[in-house]
């Protein structure tokens, strides 16, 4: 009975050390190796980028002078990068613009973002007297009988958008944001829920007035 009441004891007391002893051990593995943080994005190989390939069509500087090519100056680079992967996987259909972005690697659509959100926008006029008091109408209070709601809630009073969130519209060309709601109403731009449900409540005259009004807006 004594030498059992020894062997007892000296497992107990050696329990502990093996406990501390496989702790040890399992420390001593190396942790899993986290995903890499994006690259920084680099202004100088985003501008070099711009140039080559999007300058001919939004202007060198993000301004484009086109109506129907939209001023990228100023956008939030979020927003830029998600179109550019849209269009390059065919999610957003454009065949122009597809075939720019099938050449582009993730990181050339970062600095050409963020190089382009550097850039300062010109401010854009509206020029339809008779449309913009309904385009301002719209555009800060919606229509409330067809649901539908207040750009300005999304966009900002200034339509200066919600980085991460919702683009930069002001100053945008009228004739560019009318072809994009008109592509959501008509299924052809795919690539958010939200607003093809928007555009679906709107005639061709209230975009017309809503996308002049955006065009004069500071």
């Amino acid at each position: 009975m004594k030498s059992l009441a020894l062997l007892l004891i000296a497992a107990a007391l050696a329990a502990p050390v093996l406990t501390a002893s496989a702790a040890e051990h399992a420390a001593a593995k190396p942790a899993a190796a986290a995903a890499p943080a994006p690259a920084k994005p680099d202004l100088a190989k985003g501008g070099e980028k711009f140039t080559a390939v999007c300058a001919a069509c939004h202007g060198a500087d993000g301004n484009s002078g086109i109506p129907v090519n939209p001023k990228l100056a100023q956008q939030h680079p979020e927003y830029l990068v998600k179109q550019l992967q849209d269009f390059k996987s065919g999610k957003r259909v454009n065949a122009t613009m597809q075939a720019m972005a099938a050449g582009l690697s993730d990181d050339d659509m970062r600095n050409i973002a963020y190089w382009t959100a550097s850039q300062k926008a010109k401010p854009g006029f509206a020029k339809d007297k008779a449309l913009v008091t309904l385009g301002e109408r719209i555009y800060r209070g919606g229509i409330a009988e067809r649901q539908v709601a207040a750009c300005a809630g999304c966009h900002s009073p200034n339509g200066a958008g919600i980085p991460s969130q919702y683009p930069r519209l002001s100053g945008q060309h009228a004739d560019y944001t009318v072809a994009q709601l008109t592509s959501f109403r008509d299924g052809v731009r795919q690539n958010s829920v939200q607003m093809a449900q928007v555009a679906a409540r709107l005639n061709d005259r209230e975009m017309k007035a809503v996308a002049d009004y955006i065009a004069g807006l500071r």
